[in-house]
């Protein structure tokens, strides 16, 4: 995945009872956790966390 992209993220993560669609606003590579994402979704908010949360949309 790459910035700009679409992707959904999982309940797993954000706590919500829904995957929540958003863009793709950052991808970086952590030396501890590895690839982690950062989405923001159409009401503003931003989720992130590790590659495995994520599905391209």
């Amino acid at each position: 995945m790459k910035t700009g992209d679409k992707a959904k993220v999982s309940p797993e993560l954000t706590g919500l009872d829904v995957w929540v669609e958003g863009e793709v606003i950052d991808v970086e590579k952590n030396p501890f956790k590895g690839i982690v994402i950062a989405i923001k979704d159409k009401l503003g908010r931003i989720f992130f966390g590790e590659e495995k949360y994520f599905l391209p949309a």
